[in-house]
């Protein structure tokens, strides 16, 4: 009999164990997931996007639609939806929006990643993905840094996203993943979203992430690249902006820069991108950008002068602060 006591016993404690395992909560470690963002694979993909094959990426032009396609199928591959309709990632806008700014119509791309526990409540992260298509002398304006680098960016996100919620952890809140078109011709397509046509109700969406420009070192900051600009990430929740902060404390530790959040910025830096529609309509955002450099807008805006590292690192940043954004209890506050 005491034998067969022990054996219950030792048993009974086996699958009391067992059950605690089972039970106890796995938590994820956004580490894990940011070193999925890497320099090589964000090279990759941008060699194809600021290609001479894409044209420049003008709004409405052969580029732009090879660009779209290329958005598309990334998302396919990756099996990362669309909230529009089963396999429809575009969000149409018709040529008369652009007040002749452009010749045909155009075409937003839209992915996302639905919240476990907050799934109406949504932070979006943007950026554009048109440029300014050839020039008068018959050169490609390749649109490396201005906004292949935040294109390519976003993809990487939302891999890194899609592979926690593979692992069983997805984000508490939905994310999506916004490229708009028409930003160099007057921020058309992020107008359109926020003002004509938000998929998504925009008194649930939480904050907006924008990416303009984030790999390569602007003139102030030659010799000392390891930077960031942050535009606009107090200018409606304080919040945000200490969470912010402390994301970077606490991960890649970058020198962010506010000097073009100043108000009186004379390059109203503030107004010039797409996370302006969104915070027109008192949605918190972040303007993440690298400055300006001699190949601003020009043909010699090129993949092979991008800092692949750098851009992994301001990429794995974005990451750490939208996961922060998506997963913490509650949503940043309004001032």
């Amino acid at each position: 009999m005491k034998k067969l006591s022990l054996v219950l016993v030792i048993t009974l404690l086996l699958i009391n164990c067992s059950s605690a395992n089972k039970s106890a909560k796995r938590v994820a470690n956004p580490e894990t997931y940011a070193k999925t963002i890497t320099a090589d694979e964000l090279k990759n993909m941008l060699f194809t996007y600021a290609s001479d094959e894409f044209e420049g990426r003008k709004t409405g032009e052969p580029g732009q639609k090879k660009a779209i396609n290329f958005i598309k199928e990334h998302y396919i591959d990756n099996g990362i939806p669309s909230p529009i309709a089963e396999g429809d990632y575009f969000q149409e806008i018709p040529v008369e929006y652009f007040n002749n700014r452009a010749d045909n119509a155009s075409e937003n791309v839209v992915a996302y990643i639905k919240g476990s526990e907050k799934p109406d409540e949504v932070l979006v992260i943007s950026a554009h993905l048109d440029h300014i298509g050839i020039s008068k002398s018959g050169e490609i304006n390749n649109g490396a840094d201005d906004d292949g680098s935040g294109t390519v960016g976003i993809l990487e996100i939302a891999e890194a996203f899609k592979a926690a919620e593979k692992d069983g952890f997805p984000p508490k809140r939905s994310i999506v993943f916004l490229h708009v078109t028409g930003e160099e011709i007057g921020l058309f397509g992020s107008r359109y979203y926020a003002d004509e046509d938000p998929i998504f109700p925009l008194k649930n969406t939480i904050a907006n992430l924008n990416i303009d420009m984030i790999g390569r070192v602007d003139e102030k900051h030659e010799g000392k690249p390891n930077y960031l600009y942050l535009i606009g990430s107090d200018r409606l929740s304080t919040e945000l902006h200490t969470v912010s902060d402390s994301i970077n404390n606490a991960t890649l530790k970058l020198e962010l820069d506010y000097t073009f959040n100043a108000e009186n910025d004379p390059n109203r830096f503030y107004y010039r991108s797409d996370h302006y529609n969104f915070a027109k309509h008192n949605i918190p955002v972040i303007f993440y950008f690298n400055g300006t450099h001699a190949d601003y807008h020009r043909p010699s805006d090129t993949p092979d002068k991008i800092n692949y590292e750098f851009l992994e690192a301001r990429t794995q940043l974005i990451f750490y602060t939208a996961w922060e954004l998506a997963n913490r209890e509650a949503r940043v506050k309004l001032d």
